[in-house]
């Protein structure tokens, strides 16, 4: 009987899941020993040709991880969904846009012109801007349009499964294989590897309730935090609230705040707005000045309450609509 067929992608994203996947260390074995890999270009030689050829539907699963930035990173999300039976948005590039979605607040052209015109280089080619397309001697040598907008997978083809994480924990990988394999999957959209709670609720920390009130938020560099109490009790923004469980809370065990990379629970529609909704029952109201000075402590608001999430925002869908 052969063995299924699967593939992993990395598209626009840092590289972090395919070090998830390499970190599996000896299980790849057991890993080659069960599934067929057809497609890894990140660690062995493929090429998109390779894929080209492929019947339709003949991988059986494919891990999709990244944003879409690029026409290439469009033409291969659309190539392999066509090409797997099961597609995964694999990390919170795929799930959310991630990271590289923080460039949806500006357009191609003015980050075309911060990269190669105005910003600091020793670089002699500096005020070069790379074109899609470049008539030389030998030919024409094209490279991929860079877009406006950097888009979820979701928002460029349909997904089955969705696996968040920034990125996702090698057991929870590990585990993800093993449901796959078996056969054992959800319903079709369905998060998996990860949990219905909030890190919030899982979170071992002393709650201060009654009187938790914030009048000044701080960065983790500017308080000595206290491992056993809540974050917020101490006025340093933790994404737990507002952040499904299922990564066994790393961030938070270092004694650093919950950064939100694990998406919203069920049924939230927009991340940041319901952090924003948690903490703002948080912020003192009694006196005017002190809730704008307490407002005027946010540093990078956007950046901080859509870290990972801008790309599937309400206010991304108003600005594109």
């Amino acid at each position: 009987m052969a063995k299924p067929k699967a593939a992993f992608y990395w598209a626009a994203s840092c590289g972090g899941c395919e070090i998830t996947i390499a970190e599996l260390f000896m299980r790849l074995i057991t890993v080659g020993e069960l599934v067929d890999i057809v497609f890894w270009p990140c660690a062995m030689d493929f090429k998109y040709d390779d894929v080209e050829a492929m019947e339709d539907g003949e991988i059986d699963v494919c891990f999709f991880n990244g944003a879409i930035r690029t026409s290439e990173n469009e033409h291969l999300a659309k190539l392999l969904r066509r090409k797997s039976k099961i597609l995964v948005a694999f990390g919170s590039c795929a799930n959310e846009g991630g990271i590289p979605a923080l460039a949806n607040l500006f357009d191609a052209a003015s980050i075309l012109e911060r990269v190669y015109k105005t910003i600091p280089s020793l670089d002699d080619t500096r005020g070069t801007i790379p074109v899609p397309s470049t008539q030389m001697p030998e030919g024409e040598i094209t490279l991929p349009t860079f877009y406006d907008r950097v888009k979820t997978l979701a928002q460029t083809v349909d997904v089955d499964y969705y696996m968040p994480g920034c990125p996702p924990v090698v057991e929870q990988v590990w585990n993800v294989l093993q449901v796959i394999l078996s056969g054992q999957l959800p319903a079709k959209g369905a998060v998996i590897g990860a949990d219905d709670k909030t890190n919030c609720d899982e979170c071992p920390r002393q709650k201060v309730q009654a009187g938790m009130r914030i009048v000044e938020f701080k960065r983790p560099h500017e308080v000595e935090l206290d491992p056993d109490l809540c974050f917020l009790a101490q006025g340093v923004l933790c994404y737990g609230p507002a952040t499904r469980a299922g990564c066994g809370r790393p961030c938070i065990e270092g004694n650093m705040p919950c950064r939100g990379c694990y998406g919203p629970p069920d049924g939230v529609v927009d991340q940041g707005a319901k952090l924003l909704s948690a903490i703002g029952a948080l912020i003192d109201t009694d006196n005017p000045d002190e809730i704008e000075h307490t407002l005027d402590s946010l540093v990078d608001v956007v950046g901080t309450f859509y870290r990972f999430s801008l790309a599937d925002s309400i206010l991304s869908e108003l600005k594109y609509k």
